[in-house]
């Protein structure tokens, strides 16, 4: 593959929290947009792109919100190539230290005839037009010309050039549905860097669907064809089959920086704890081996393997599994450890939490001590991040019981304390004791709850192991995931069917518009 040899800066644009989210089962709450919008910024990403303000009032609130906050990354906003969808963008972006206005409008044939239903000369026009009206509240704006890849090339060129003369300062040339082969992408890319008019002047942007498995590898061929910021996410999740992972993206230009001749300014020490954090609060795990930040891409279970890895790590692993944050399991504190040494061990772990919040993970902690025999990194990652990305509590779990047999089924029985103090017991029979303690608490909230997914597994090893459940529970229209662990099994099942019906009680009450999925007239979610 030709490449560019020089020395240079990739910039990334990370899109977990607008295209990542828009995938379905991985909708966040504000609290957590929140926290992975800090995590992000500890991780160096050089743009978060915090949603799309025009498509519903929650999503405006929550870009607003992270872009008051980011001190050191540039916040983004995706708006269609209207005005009043650019207003909303800046709407949510004017605080941001660093706004950046994202644009985007098709290009390609099949989505301009029967999409759009507009002409080439139209589109040109509305391109131009967006990114003019833009100017006028952001010097930063980006403009995407949506499935690039299947556009005609020359015609590409034509609305880049235009749009950096309207004074766009990055054009993104999207794979949006992944056709592209790594080759064909980067000779694209080429193309683009060689025949648009002033693109000296503007960043050359992309962003790759992983459809059909290539994401990455074509985003890095774009990076050898000239491309100066790669689109990308957080455990590459996305619409279909995501996006190009920028774990992937970012170790593989760090690892073989002899070969690519770039970098990024990312903190790659930071990569696994955001993983785990995007796979906390979306509920969706990254596959065992998923290269970078599955469970097994550090570990070793050929005895040839093992043989050649204890005498020097380097002969099966090209990087350290320090290298990305991921720390080994150990016992590093216990129920005679004080406050102070937890709250090192969560910074060290990089998770914030604010002195109320340390209150609460501290006396969870001391608990679970008194339970496990040993408590593991993973616990404390699990149990503190348990508290900091959770919404307030409409209900809160006080006691339940089980009573369980093969012949007569199970009985149920909780007792929950709604926000105002009252209490609500009840019970119920079914087959099984998760499905007569989900039975029993929806008799006490008194709504048809549906649930959609769940999901049961160890943190750790051995018999004590914390149990993790993750289940997504349906509302109408929307769906909300909840996240519980507890060295019982029932009670983290508990606990994560209450974490997400409060953040269903928490949309219903303080984002009504984002609970029903509501979308301003005329927008639709894109994916690029």
């Amino acid at each position: 593959m030709e490449r560019i040899a020089i020395t240079r800066q990739i910039k990334i644009f990370d899109t977990t929290l607008r295209d990542g989210e828009q995938a379905p089962g991985c909708s966040m709450n504000t609290p957590e947009k929140l926290e992975v919008a800090k995590q992000l910024e500890r991780l160096g990403v050089d743009i978060i792109e915090a949603g799309f303000p025009a498509s519903s009032p929650g999503d405006l609130e929550s870009v607003k919100n992270i872009a008051g906050i980011i001190q050191n990354s540039a916040v983004a906003g995706l708006c269609r190539s209207l005005e009043k969808d650019i207003d909303a963008g800046w709407q949510a972006l004017s605080k941001a230290v660093s706004p950046r206005i994202h644009i985007f409008l098709a290009t390609s044939p099949i989505h301009m005839q029967y999409k759009l239903k507009m002409t080439p000369e139209q589109v040109l026009e509305q391109a131009v037009s967006a990114v003019t009206y833009a100017k006028k509240y952001c010097s930063d704006v980006e403009f995407s010309a949506e499935d690039a890849f299947r556009s005609d090339p020359e015609f590409v060129c034509r609305v880049f050039a235009a749009v950096i003369a309207a004074g766009a300062t990055t054009v993104n040339a999207p794979d949006t549905v992944g056709y592209a082969m790594p080759e064909e992408f980067g000779a694209f890319i080429r193309y683009l860097k060689e025949h648009t008019s002033g693109i000296e002047k503007a960043a050359l942007s992309t962003h790759v669907h992983n459809d059909l498995g290539l994401s990455v590898a074509s985003s890095l061929a774009a990076i050898a064809a000239g491309a100066d910021q790669i689109e990308c996410t957080i455990n590459g999740i996305g619409e279909r089959a995501g996006n190009a992972s920028l774990e992937e993206i970012v170790m593989a230009l760090r690892v073989r920086k002899d070969y690519w001749n770039a970098d990024t300014r990312i903190d790659t020490t930071q990569i696994y704890p955001a993983s785990r954090l995007v796979t906390q609060v979306t509920g969706v795990k990254v596959q065992p081996n998923k290269a970078i930040v599955g469970e097994n891409a550090f570990a070793h279970e050929a005895g040839i393997h093992q043989h050649g890895v204890l005498a020097n790590r380097e002969t099966y692993e090209i990087m350290t599994p320090e290298s990305i944050g991921l720390q080994k399991n150990q016992m590093v504190l216990g129920k005679h450890s004080g406050k102070h040494a937890l709250e090192d061990r969560l910074k060290q772990l990089g998770i914030t939490a604010a002195a109320h919040d340390i209150e609460r993970i501290f006396t969870e902690f001391k608990l679970l001590a008194d339970k496990k025999k040993t408590v593991h990194d993973r616990d404390i990652e699990a149990l503190a991040r348990g508290i900091t990305v959770s919404v307030p509590e409409t209900w809160t779990l006080i006691h339940w019981a089980i009573d369980s047999s093969s012949a007569l089924g199970a009985t149920g029985t909780i007792q929950l304390r709604y926000k105002d103090g009252s209490l609500y017991k009840d019970v119920a029979l079914a087959a099984g004791p998760i499905d007569a303690v989900f039975t029993v608490i929806d008799k006490i909230i008194g709504k048809d709850i549906e649930l959609e997914s769940f999901e049961i597994g160890a943190i750790t090893e051995g018999e004590d192991a914390l149990g993790e459940t993750s289940v997504k529970i349906k509302h109408g229209e929307r769906i909300w995931h909840g996240h519980g662990i507890s060295v019982d099994i029932v009670e983290s099942a508990i606990k994560a069917y209450i974490s997400a019906i409060n953040a269903m009680e928490w949309d219903i009450s303080y984002n009504p518009h984002r609970a029903e999925g509501a979308l301003t007239e005329g927008a639709a979610p894109s994916e690029l």
